[in-house]
C-alpha cells in the first residue's frame, strides 16, 4: 500500500509499505479521509518523536478485514477510529482523567513502524482495545470527509463541559481556525454568548454568520469591547482555540473575577508564559487544560457530527490526495486567505481538489 512516512527533519515522503497484517481482536480499515490535525503538524515541524512514523488520527474509512473473535464489526462496514481508549479502571479513568491514563497514553493504530495513528496511508491496523471500545458505526449517506470530524469535535466538546457554561454566559474564543469554529458552534448552541477573534476575514466571517461577535484581534478596541459587552465585568470564560504568543494574558485581561481559562492549543512542552499570581489567586480565575478525546462522550459527538447538528463540511477547504499530502501540509502550516480543513484521501490517485 502507499503510505506518507515521516522521516524526520520536517520531512514527509509517500512511500510504498506492507499493509498492516491484523491479529485476533483486531480490525482493518480502508482509509477513505483523515482530516490533518495541528497536532500532527508539531509532531512534523519540530521532530517531535522519532521517524519513521505514519502519522494522521482523523480517520473514516470501510472495514476491510476483520480479525478473529471480532462481532462487532463486518467486512464492509463504514467507520470511524478513535486512536487512543482508555482502561477504564485505574487511578485516572476513577477520576474521568483520561488522557492520563497509561493504556490512553497507547496508540492503538497503525499503518506500520511505531504506532503513530496511521491515517495518512490506504490501510490502517486497529488494534484490539481500540477495536472494542473505541470505533463507531458511519450512517449511509453520511460523507467520509463529514464523519472524519468525530474525533475532533470530541475533543472540544470535552473542553465545553470543562466550563460548563450556562445559558447567556459570554464565552470569548481566541482562534477560529477549524477547532476555534468547533468551539464557537458549540458554545452557540447551549446559549452562551460568542465574542470570537482570528486574523483571517474569511475564518470571521464564518464565525459572525454562525452568531458569534467577532473582532479582528489587531484591533485596539477588542479588550475594550469585551468589557462593554460585559458591564464592564470581562466574559465568563475564555478558550485559547490557537498557540499565538501572549493569548493567556490576554485572557486574563478580557476576563472577569471568577472567569475559567481553557489551554487548549498549549500542547508544545517549550510554550512558557508568565502572569501575575494575583490575577489567578485574587482574582480567583481556574486555568484549565484540556487534551485529547474523552471515551465518555464518544457516541455524542459522533451524533453531533452524523446528525449534520454542526454544518462541518463548511469548514473543509481542501481536499488532496496521498500523493500530494506534502502540498496539504503546507496549507495547514501557512493557511491562505480561505484555508480551513485540509483532508487527505488515501484512495485517491489524482488529485480531488
Amino acid at each position: 500500500m502507499q503510505a506518507a512516512v515521516y522521516l524526520g527533519k520536517g520531512r514527509v515522503a509517500v512511500q510504498a509499505v506492507a499493509t498492516p497484517a491484523i491479529g485476533r481482536g483486531e480490525v482493518l480499515v480502508r482509509v477513505e479521509a483523515c482530516g490533518i490535525c495541528h497536532t500532527d503538524l508539531k509532531k512534523i515541524e519540530y521532530d517531535l518523536l522519532a521517524p519513521p512514523r505514519i502519522y494522521g488520527h482523523e480517520t473514516a474509512g470501510v472495514v476491510a478485514a476483520v480479525g478473529e473473535s471480532v462481532t462487532k464489526y463486518a467486512v464492509g462496514d463504514r467507520v470511524v477510529a478513535f486512536h487512543h481508549i482508555p482502561c477504564g479502571q485505574c487511578f485516572y479513568c476513577e477520576r474521568r482523567l483520561y488522557a492520563q491514563c497509561p493504556t490512553y497514553k497507547k496508540v492503538g493504530i497503525t499503518a506500520g513502524f511505531e504506532p503513530a495513528g496511521g491515517g495518512f496511508a490506504q490501510y490502517v491496523r486497529v488494534m484490539d482495545w481500540i477495536a472494542d471500545r473505541g470505533v463507531e458505526k458511519i450512517p449511509v449517506g453520511v460523507p467520509f470527509d463529514q464523519a472524519c470530524w468525530v474525533e475532533p469535535v470530541n475533543t472540544c466538546l470535552k473542553g465545553v463541559e470543562l466550563i460548563a457554561p450556562r445559558a447567556g454566559d459570554v464565552v470569548a474564543v481566541l482562534g477560529q481556525g477549524p477547532i476555534g469554529l468547533i468551539f464557537t458552534l458549540l458554545l452557540l448552541s447551549r446559549g452562551a454568548v460568542v465574542m470570537s477573534t482570528d486574523m483571517i476575514e474569511f475564518r470571521r466571517e464564518l464565525s459572525a454568520g454562525y452568531g458569534a461577535f467577532v473582532v479582528d484581534p489587531r484591533d485596539a478596541s477588542f479588550e475594550g469591547s469585551v468589557k462593554a459587552g460585559t458591564h464592564g465585568r470581562g466574559a465568563d470564560a475564555v478558550i485559547l482555540a490557537t498557540s499565538a504568543k501572549g493569548l493567556l494574558e490576554q485572557a486574563i485581561r478580557i476576563s472577569r473575577p471568577g472567569a475559567k481559562i481553557l489551554l487548549f492549543a498549549q500542547t508544545s512542552s517549550t510554550d512558557r508564559m508568565e502572569i501575575r499570581g494575583a490575577d489567578v489567586c485574587v482574582g480567583e480565575r481556574m486555568l484549565l487544560g484540556s487534551y485529547s478525546a474523552d471515551v465518555d462522550l464518544q457516541a455524542e459527538s459522533a451524533r453531533l457530527v452524523f446528525s449534520g447538528e454542526l454544518p462541518l463540511q463548511q469548514l473543509v477547504s481542501d481536499r488532496v490526495s496521498l500523493s500530494e499530502i506534502e502540498r496539504g501540509i503546507a496549507i495547514a502550516q501557512r493557511p491562505g486567505a480561505r484555508s480551513l480543513k485540509v483532508v487527505v484521501h488515501p484512495q485517491e490517485r489524482i488529485s480531488c481538489q
